[in-house]
């Protein structure tokens, strides 16, 4: 029996190789290993999709009258760089009796095989037996353990379909969209490409209506109130500082977020409370523990790493792909959860063990771990294709590079916290009772530090106050000396930086319309995925719909034109919130590809009607000239305007 191996890329064929017998014997693209099994691999997507003109040849040429463009039949055509290598693949299959696919742990990987499977026309028969290769650890116990645990790729069929369901229907929105847009941007004078995405218009309309909210807020004055509560005991005298918490009665004078607008309202209270009795009408007093944060996925990792060393998340991408297939030091990158299996905990002495050799600045970290210690990040029922990205078992004696090291350093930083104990905070509240009105007392401060040693002194937020939160009874009277009246102006947000930006794409259900859909997202983690995030921040930059001034990213003229030209169901996140619960419903087969695509094909209708009747939005008719193309590549390579027409190893979302 022949068995032939598919991984994803070289690096990972390389790695399954070396955990099979040897002799190994290297062919033209492919591995031959002492036992008869041969590893062969994709170089990413072998196959793109085709342009609209392959379809019709008349769609060469941009015209409305022809959207939308809907494929009756979906073809898929090798990509020019890697059709050899294609064909190498195709020659391997026809003498395999048994097939193993080994994408990568995801949604991508998955299709990314199965499609060459399908592409090369495998008799079902021989489909119907392959088994499935998950590895998220390119070293060699790592990929033996799961060379011995191999499952039926037919299990994995739902999450292919899922895949092709969302690649498919981002070349329909993608490129229908784009080429509207382009076409009324052209009607009305603008020469650039105005590319619409299902997952890029959101995140781009998040950042412009940021920019506009920031530009025409206007500040109001508002006052704030403290009951000043002279207390002693057994040491020296201070005051209690006690905000007050304006009644129902007050809220004509306050705005959304409960800020008292009025002055003479306070000046009122504060007048009323002087000299007058104080009694505690609450009183708490506890401990409270905060267990570390989990492991890193991809996109809390970049977040860190943008928020801590100023990295884009397409840098700190970048970064992990070489950490984990050059130097084998980390797990998949790629990842989207934050649990670890239990048996990973087996491992953690050699993994501690490799960060001490590995990192110099959390070396130290390793010797006050306890590695008996199991917290809540190992838990099989939260993890299944991928886990956590967390350090390898690896020492290396290489140099890494400035970047490597800080970002191998965030990740072995987030591994170590899971064997130290929870930080241990004192917490009190007072609440008093005076002239009628309410005064709260809180205070916090960190008792024992626990994983927080781990930050650093800066970040360890030792508010202090708990001492000025004594522990009163209940009952308890005192006089309040004054009030004291603070005077503030409301602030406008701030404007995104590449880590809020991300932060909003995992936490996008903040920004939905529609409450019922919040829930949606929420569930599935926001917009994009993992492996899009930064491809998709990117794709925003080069097409000059997005700009960076220092570490705030702004909108530009093109993209505030394009959000005010669209119609607001493609620039708020609600309509990709139906996309990505249906299309996990795929994963899950509680949902089916087929009502999915014929919803899509009627929006599409819509959407074109919409485009073809309607007048030329007033946003489109002054936008600045372009001097060069937005996106050479794009335009010259992608003639159909498509966002995601021409596919790499990891396809950008739109």
């Amino acid at each position: 029996m022949t068995r032939l191996f598919i991984a994803e890329k070289p690096s990972l064929g390389r790695a399954i190789a070396a955990a099979l017998p040897n002799p190994q014997k290297k062919g033209d693209g492919f591995i031959q290993c002492g036992n008869g099994d041969v590893v062969t691999w994709c170089i990413g997507h072998l196959l793109e999709q085709v342009e609209p003109d392959v379809y019709d040849e008349r769609y060469k040429k941009w015209n409305l009258a022809d959207l939308p463009i809907v494929p009756d039949q979906w073809q898929l055509r090798p990509r020019k760089s890697a059709s050899k290598q294609l064909t190498a693949v195709k020659k391997l299959l026809k003498t395999a009796t048994q097939i193993v696919n080994a994408g990568d742990p995801d949604r991508e990987g998955q299709l990314l095989v199965d499609e060459v499977i399908d592409y090369c026309k495998v008799p079902k028969s021989k489909k119907e037996t392959a088994q499935r290769l998950l590895i998220s650890d390119l070293n060699l116990p790592a990929v033996k353990k799961a060379l011995n645990n191999m499952r039926m790729n037919r299990e994995f069929v739902p999450l292919s379909v899922s895949a092709l369901a969302r690649s498919r229907a981002d070349w329909l929105y993608g490129m229908n969209m784009s080429r509207a847009y382009t076409l009324l941007g052209q009607k009305a004078g603008y020469q650039g490409v105005l590319s619409v995405g299902r997952v890029q218009t959101p995140v781009l309309g998040l950042v412009v209506r940021r920019d506009e909210e920031i530009e025409n807020f206007v500040p109001r004055d508002y006052f704030t109130l403290h009951a000043l509560i002279p207390y002693q005991d057994n040491g020296p005298a201070f005051d209690i500082r006690a905000k007050w918490r304006p009644s129902e009665a007050c809220k004509p004078w306050q705005d959304e977020e409960g800020r008292v607008l009025n002055r003479k309202l306070v000046e009122n209270v504060a007048q009323r409370i002087q000299g007058q009795p104080a009694k505690v009408i609450k009183s708490e007093h506890k401990s409270t523990k905060q267990n570390a944060p989990l492991p890193y996925s991809l996109s809390a990792l970049q977040i860190d790493a943008a928020k801590r060393y100023n990295m884009s998340a397409q840098q700190v991408l970048d970064v992990c792909q070489a950490l984990y297939e050059k130097h084998k030091l980390i797990t998949y990158p790629r990842s989207d959860n934050r649990y670890l299996p239990k048996d990973h905990f087996y491992q953690a002495k050699d993994v501690l063990a490799a960060i001490k050799n590995n990192s110099q600045e959390y070396s130290a970290a390793v010797d006050g771990a306890d590695s008996s210690r199991k917290s809540k990040a190992w838990n099989d029922s939260k993890v299944d294709a991928h886990h956590a990205i967390i350090p390898t078992p690896k020492k290396t004696s290489m140099v890494l590079s400035g970047f490597e090291e800080k970002v191998y350093g965030l990740i072995a930083r987030q591994y170590v916290m899971q064997f130290y104990p929870a930080a241990v905070y004192a917490e009190a509240m007072l609440e008093f009772d005076i002239q009628g009105g309410q005064f709260v007392a809180k205070g916090k401060r960190l008792q024992e530090p626990g994983w927080r040693v781990l930050l650093g002194n800066s970040a360890n937020d030792q508010e202090e106050g708990v001492d000025a939160v004594p522990p009163l009874e209940v009952g308890t009277v005192l006089t309040c000396r004054e009030g004291q009246i603070g005077e503030k102006k409301t602030e406008p947000p701030r404007h995104f930086t590449e880590a809020t930006l991300l932060q909003a794409m995992t936490g996008i259900s903040r920004f939905v319309e529609d409450k019922s859909l919040k829930k949606i997202l929420r569930d599935t983690d926001g917009i994009g995925t993992e492996a899009t995030r930064a491809g998709i921040l990117d794709t925003l930059f080069k097409r000059q719909l997005l700009s960076r001034q220092g570490k705030s990213v702004m909108s530009t003229p093109a993209g505030r034109g394009l959000i005010h030209a669209l119609p607001d169901e493609s620039t708020y996140p609600d309509m990709t919130a139906h996309w990505e619960f249906q299309l996990q419903g795929m994963t899950e087969k509680t949902q089916s590809y087929g009502p999915f695509m014929s919803d899509l094909n009627v929006k599409l209708d819509q959407l074109m009607g919409q485009v073809k009747t309607g007048p030329i939005p007033d946003s489109l008719r002054n936008l600045p000239k372009v001097e060069k193309p937005a996106f050479k590549k794009y335009k010259k390579r992608r003639a159909a305007g498509s966002s995601t027409g021409k596919r790499r190893s990891k396809p950008k979302a739109s």
